[in-house]
């Protein structure tokens, strides 16, 4: 690996010009970099051929000292392949309609300076990332990093059938377009999945999420207990039965976890609910889960075509986050 001897520190910014206002978020960078007393900053616009991963190792050979990064879930999700394990602090300004890791670290949305001050400052913390390794029906296989959450099946068709050109007009809420287009036609599936060294489990499901966080936009809790920083995946099974099992699918994510956990006494009401037979919780380090035919999957939002294997991993620490000083970290 080359790197680079300076004098002072330097920051790299990889970052989707479609994203971002380009002119503006570079100038505020050099800014903010030079009142820190940091060298002028490097700079690396996303390419259709370069999503941000080869450029993460480009400013990682240059021998940066932090790497901020702005634009989509995509975009953060494939800085963060790059730079995980490396011990390089990772600062995230919040730029797409999801912001869905950004929303997991209760990150400042709307305040841009306040994630490149972090980067910048010495307020770090380490989170875990995920590796999904997918099986195609030919035996190819390829492993990609998720830092909030991948998928195979329903989730995976809803994001398949989001429109585009909606998303860009309402941002997030184009996702309930793509849910109502996938629900019409969704289809169960025959699953194997295993979590770490249990045993098997056999079931006809609409999806299998692995998640290494929970929380989705309108503050929808998907998977409750899910913690970036515990070591450990977080899997739920979706298997309605029929109208009455998506009606029990939507009260699980959107009552029980999104509401009632939220007070003590909607706590104190679930520890008396009737377990959910539409969806199961498990968790673990690593999780695999086979089908007999190819199924739709996602990872942090984006297709990743069809798989008959998902094999999940949970890469505890690897990330290490800059964080704007006195941010919490005792709810990650």
């Amino acid at each position: 690996m080359t790197t680079h001897h300076r004098h002072r520190p330097q920051a790299a910014l990889v970052y989707n010009p479609i994203k971002v206002d380009e002119r503006h978020l570079r100038a505020r960078v050099r800014e903010l970099s030079k009142d820190a007393g940091w060298e002028h900053p490097a700079f690396y616009p996303t390419t259709i051929d370069d999503a941000g991963q080869g450029l993460t190792r480009e400013a990682l050979a240059r021998g940066v000292d932090v790497v901020l990064v702005a634009g989509g879930d995509g975009t953060v999700r494939a800085v963060a392949e790059a730079i995980a394990g490396s011990g390089v602090p990772l600062a995230i300004i919040p730029s797409g309609t999801g912001n869905l890791l950004a929303r997991n670290l209760t990150l400042p949305l709307s305040d841009p300076d306040a994630m490149i001050r972090a980067a910048f400052g010495e307020h770090r913390h380490p989170i875990d990332i995920g590796w999904a390794e997918i099986t195609r029906l030919g035996g190819e296989k390829s492993e990609h990093a998720f830092v909030v959450l991948a998928g195979i099946g329903l989730d995976a068709d809803m994001i398949a059938n989001t429109r585009s050109d909606l998303k860009k007009t309402v941002g997030w809420i184009a996702y309930v377009d793509g849910a109502a287009r996938s629900l019409a036609k969704a289809q169960a599936f025959r699953t194997v999945y295993q979590v770490d060294d249990g045993r098997l489990n056999s079931a006809k499901v609409h999806s299998v999420l692995f998640a290494n966080c929970g929380t989705l936009p309108a503050g929808i809790e998907l998977v409750p207990d899910a913690s970036i920083a515990d070591g450990r995946l977080d899997i739920a099974v979706i298997q309605p039965t029929g109208v009455f099992g998506w009606l029990n699918v939507w009260r699980k994510i959107w009552w029980d976890n999104s509401v009632l956990r939220r007070s003590r006494v909607g706590r104190r009401a679930l520890e008396h609910h009737r377990r959910n037979a539409a969806v199961h919780y498990f968790h673990g380090e690593a999780v695999e889960a086979a089908t007999t035919a190819p199924i739709p999957v996602q990872i942090d939002g984006d297709e990743f075509g069809e798989a008959v294997r998902v094999t999940c991993r949970v890469d505890a620490g690897a990330l290490l986050l800059a964080l704007p000083a006195g941010h919490p970290i005792d709810r990650l």
